[in-house]
């Protein structure tokens, strides 16, 4: 498995600083795990919908630390291409097929910047009346009002351009098991 540390280089870019060790994201998933336990019941229905690709690390670790039964789907949303700043416009390349009226709706996102994906998901999704539709980042960077703030926030994350963990720079960096700064 590469590891890659402080100064490391990958695709012509040089890791600046670990932000949030493998093991602090561990344990804030676990904490927000527990608390969605705690939220939700089997009579809910959960759905937990996750924005590819960053999330799906943080998806899969979250999923196996809930204590309640649940479905998961996706959507494809993208916002960044190959660079580091948000294109302002978002593509939308899989819509979730999974059914949502009358379930609860957890989207899980891996970070919350420009709030541009967010703000176009919310009323897509509410659109096919969830009993509820609330919001679970990993990172918030609180750079820009959003819609709907996010209910769960793993870390208030720095404005840095932030990698590993499922967050990439052009695919790569997404394998890291902690999250750094380019």
């Amino acid at each position: 498995m590469l590891h890659l540390t402080e100064n490391s280089q990958l695709g012509g870019q040089a890791i600046r600083r670990v932000v949030y060790s493998a093991e602090a994201i561990q344990a804030r998933v676990e904490e927000l795990a527990a608390d969605l336990s705690r939220t939700y019941t089997a009579a809910d229905r959960l759905l937990m919908v996750g924005t590819l690709k960053g999330s799906f690390v943080f998806l899969s670790d979250l999923v196996r630390a809930i204590d309640l039964p649940l479905h998961v789907d996706f959507v494809l949303a993208s916002s960044y291409g190959a660079g580091k700043v948000s294109t302002g416009e978002v593509r939308f390349l899989y819509d979730p097929s999974a059914e949502m009226k009358g379930r609860a709706v957890v989207l899980v996102e891996d970070i919350v910047d420009s709030g541009a994906t967010l703000n176009r998901l919310i009323p897509r999704l509410g659109a096919r009346e969830p009993t509820s539709l609330e919001v679970c980042t990993l990172l918030h960077k609180h750079l820009a009002p959003v819609d709907q703030e996010p209910r769960w926030v793993g870390f208030d994350a720095p404005d840095e351009f932030l990698v590993g963990y499922g967050l990439d720079y052009a695919e790569d960096f997404r394998h890291l098991p902690y999250i750094a700064s380019l």
